[in-house]
């Protein structure tokens, strides 16, 4: 969760086969994301606390 309440999370394809792709695009996939606005209300229901 953001300060504004937004929720995050991580990015997939990070975890294997980490040679063939660049560096820039492997730091990149290490940051947080925040949940598309299609997915938020369900994200949202999966919570254990209500925001």
């Amino acid at each position: 969760m953001t300060a504004g309440k937004k929720v995050t999370h991580s990015k997939a394809f990070k975890s294997h086969i980490l040679t063939k792709k660049a560096s820039k695009r492997k730091r990149n996939l290490g940051r947080k994301a925040v949940v598309s606005r299609a997915d938020r209300k369900a994200v949202k229901s999966m919570l254990p606390y209500e925001f």
